[in-house]
């Protein structure tokens, strides 16, 4: 008879909208199948320290829209060396968990990778906002930062049409353009700066001077903060070359990772969720659950974390071409 399954879930690293919703949907399917549930505080931090709460339906009541993480997270420096490891396996085998559900970014799947390694049955969810995880066409979180983006940038064209400026808007994606590149193209912005594109101040500078000799009555910038640009730097360039417009700077910072779960997020996450367990039943672990088109599929952890996401560069030249 096959052993009974108690299962641990966990987020670790940067939070993400959607991430109660799937821990709201790992605990209710695992309870569903006769399965125990223990939530794992502070992410892998709380793994070590044996963190542990039990976890009924009633425990993931009314989370479904809230944004954060109700398990709360952390990035855990002990954790990436084997002693941290060890201490966590140890921690897991006294409350009898023999399984493990991750929730997070890149770094949380490389956590994940290790415990597997070592004979723990492990299967990661891919949370982040920057969708810089490979393996998945998106990952939860990653849609509802792309709308809390979009909205501030239409409200910052507002102000920026009225008195003629240029706004530079700084978003998150310290590895990965995604963000900017798709909130270049929903927002008609005039560029789009990346970490995987090297672009000058000054060619910035040209851009904007163009877009105000054709008689646009704004121009918005959007920067990743990892391209080589810093935004600081960029708006006292523009202003000194004297392009026409005045700009002003907004860096939008964490608000990105904030707020209320779209229904694309709040869907996905349920699914990765469900997912997840059932891929436990079946004894599958040491993967990733991803969005491939329309379906959910496993890909090797090991897969997940040698290979790097890459934005697609065919956004970017989308974003150039609308940006006329």
């Amino acid at each position: 008879m096959p052993e009974k399954l108690k299962i641990g879930v966990l987020t670790s690293g940067g939070d993400a909208p959607g991430m109660n919703a799937a821990i709201r949907a790992v605990v209710r399917t695992a309870l569903t199948n006769d399965m125990e549930v223990i939530g794992i505080q502070n992410g892998y931090e709380g793994l070590i320290n044996g963190e542990f709460r039990n976890m009924n339906e009633r425990s993931v009541g009314g989370i479904l829209q809230r944004g954060g993480t109700i398990l709360l997270t952390s990035r855990s420096k002990r954790f990436m060396e084997p002693t941290g490891q060890r201490d966590a396996i140890r921690k897991m085998n006294e409350a009898g968990i023999n399984g493990l559900i991750v929730i997070g970014g890149e770094g949380s799947m490389n956590g994940a990778h290790a415990l597997s390694q070592q004979g723990i049955k492990v299967i990661g969810i891919p949370g982040s906002i920057d969708n810089d995880i490979w393996g998945t066409n998106i990952a939860i979180g990653t849609d509802t930062a792309m709308n809390t983006i979009m909205e501030a940038v239409d409200k910052l064209r507002d102000t920026a049409s009225s008195h003629q400026r240029a706004f530079l808007v700084e978003t998150m994606g310290r590895n990965s353009g995604y963000l900017a590149v798709m909130a270049a193209i929903v927002c008609g912005a005039e560029v789009a700066l990346i970490p995987e594109v090297t672009i000058t101040a000054d060619e910035v500078a040209m851009a904007v001077e163009q877009a105000y000799k054709r008689g646009k009555t704004h121009a918005i910038i959007i920067n990743a903060e990892g391209s080589n640009i810093s935004t600081t730097e960029l708006a006292a360039r523009i202003d000194d070359l004297d392009v026409g417009f005045k700009t002003r700077m907004t860096i939008l910072g964490h608000i990105q990772r904030g707020g209320s779960p779209t229904a694309y997020d709040r869907l996905l996450a349920s699914r990765m969720g469900v997912k997840a367990v059932e891929a436990l039943m079946d004894d599958k672990h040491g993967v990733m659950a991803g969005l491939k088109g329309k379906g959910v599929e496993f890909i090797p952890l090991v897969d997940v974390i040698t290979n790097k996401r890459k934005v697609n560069m065919e956004y970017y030249r989308m974003a150039k071409v609308l940006a006329r």
